[in-house]
């Protein structure tokens, strides 16, 4: 008796002993690895997920499936770059000048002193990585960036221990890789140089030299500078012709990097800001997909996206972490079709909705500028086949995950950025109760109700034949019956106007949202 009793209490002060540790390692473990797809230019009805019937997204439809799948998310505007600026920092994007589309030479536009996205996590111990489309500027304000030279400013200054990008867009120069600081396979006795006001070089461009194009550009849209990979840029650029990527190659090599930095950071959480470039302009998919929808390039590159998301997802299977990583996929903005290459992505859409019930598309104040797909897969947290119609919004990431770490956020952070992190796992159906829209004019959606507010401007856009919403009277819809924004309702509804065009003029001079 004495021989088992010495046994179960030595067995019991063990236990004891080692239970601290148990709790941690379950406490490390119940923190979730976060990979966050953000896919450029997808509109809400390009996905079969979304009811698109013309293309399959077999990879993105399991998300769906095996997640919650979102009808009212947004992206904070119906461009890029602000999209991304609210992404990273909470704020709007129209309370700061300079936060427009940029060209692929501009300084970086969130501060370095600046709480962001990415910071977030690294306060809660993550491993943070970038790899993909990053078009928010680098290197120091007002000076010009030397592509020859360690660049000084970028991603690992705003809170990611690991960055593999583009600088700007694939239409625009620099046609360049870079990792951390450097652009990569650079030759140093050919050096870069990169302007946007005027042609540098000798190079053939897009203007002179069309006969040299294999993706021709659409007139007027600017993709007539230097070519690279026979296709036409905007902007000029001499030099660097080692360094030059092959478009046909891009998404391979982000994949690439993108499961190496999983593979890498396995045994620790991890966050991954994984920026796909696919569906913007010049579509030009590998060799694998060109022609494999019916919907010639722009098809075939959403193929390529929905591939690439399915690598992803083998292989956190592969490394047996798919449990506990929650995979988030959205886009910066709404669809665009004829964006400035002759790819006839107008004619060989018949059929297909990319903005699916919604009007107007990037660059537009109507919901097919912001509202774009959401898919959040976490087996351990998210229950399967969820659908929500909450109003979550891609500037609410700040807010919501620094809650979930249970950090606290200085006064002049996040400032409009709300914590909407129980509709994002789905345990709830309430997100936001209204939301400020960026499309060229300001919106605001309160509830139903949707507010445009008066604009001066062209109501169809020349060059993408888009809806812009611009219109110089004030526009009112019930989105609750009329989610095509078909029915301006504003005459029939003064004080609600009113009170709209009030609280938008509120929140706007008063500089943040809560």
């Amino acid at each position: 008796m004495k021989l088992k009793y010495s046994f179960v209490a030595s067995w019991l002060c063990a236990a004891v002993l080692l239970l601290p540790f148990v709790v941690n390692a379950q406490k490390k473990q119940s923190k979730p690895n976060v990979i966050f797809i953000y896919a450029d230019d997808v509109g809400y009805g390009d996905l079969s997920a979304y009811g698109a019937t013309k293309i399959s997204t077999p990879n993105l439809d399991r998300l769906a499936k095996e997640g919650i799948r979102f009808t009212n998310a947004h992206a904070s505007s119906a461009t890029c770059t602000p999209s991304r600026f609210a992404l990273m920092t909470g704020k709007y994007p129209w309370r700061q000048k300079g936060t427009g589309v940029l060209p692929g030479d501009a300084s970086l536009i969130i501060p370095t002193n600046q709480l962001t996205l990415p910071a977030i996590f690294q306060n809660a111990g993550y491993k943070t990585g970038s790899v993909g489309k990053w078009h928010l500027g680098l290197g120091e304000t007002n000076k010009q960036i030397n592509w020859n030279k360690p660049i000084s400013k970028g991603p690992n200054e705003l809170g990611f221990d690991y960055a593999f990008f583009f600088p700007a867009t694939s239409d625009r120069v620099p046609t360049v890789f870079v990792e951390n600081h450097d652009v990569q396979d650079l030759d140093p006795n050919d050096p870069i140089e990169v302007d946007y006001s005027k042609k540098i070089g000798n190079e053939p461009t897009g203007l002179e030299n069309p006969e040299l194009l294999k993706l021709p550009a659409s007139p007027n849209h600017g993709h007539n500078n230097t070519i690279v990979n026979g296709i036409g840029r905007i902007g000029w650029m001499t030099g660097g012709k080692q360094a030059r990527w092959t478009d046909e190659e891009v998404a391979h090599v982000f994949l690439s990097k993108a499961e190496q930095f999983i593979e890498d950071n396995r045994k620790s959480p991890f966050f991954l800001y994984f920026s796909l470039n696919d569906i913007h302009v010049p579509r030009m998919p590998s060799t694998q997909f060109k022609g494999k929808s019916k919907m010639g390039l722009r098809g075939d590159v959403i193929l390529q996206m929905d591939w690439t998301v399915g690598e992803i997802l083998k292989k956190l299977d592969e490394l047996k972490i798919a449990e506990n990583t929650l995979v988030i996929f959205s886009s910066d903005n709404g669809p665009v079709l004829d964006d400035g290459y002759a790819d006839r992505a107008v004619e060989l859409a018949k059929g297909h909705s990319a903005a699916g019930p919604l009007r107007g598309g990037k660059y537009s104040a109507f919901e097919g500028g912001t509202r774009v797909p959401w898919l959040a897969r976490w087996p351990q947290a998210i229950k399967p086949g969820m659908v929500s119609d909450a109003l979550i919004c891609q500037i609410d990431m700040m807010a919501s995950f620094a809650n979930f770490f249970q950090q606290k956020t200085g006064s002049e952070e996040a400032v409009d950025s709300f914590n909407v992190i129980d509709a994002m796992l789905g345990k709830s159906q309430t997100g936001r109760s209204w939301l400020i829209k960026q499309g060229g004019a300001l919106s605001i959606t309160q509830g139903n109700w949707k507010y445009i507010e008066p604009r001066e401007g062209k109501a169809v856009a020349e060059l993408t034949n888009i809806e812009t919403g611009a219109n110089p009277k004030p526009q009112l819809y019930d989105l609750s019956k009329d989610i095509g924004e078909k029915n301006n309702v504003a005459d029939k509804y003064p004080a609600k106007v009113k009170a709209m065009a009030a609280e938008l003029e509120r929140l706007r001079e008063a500089g943040r949202s809560h």
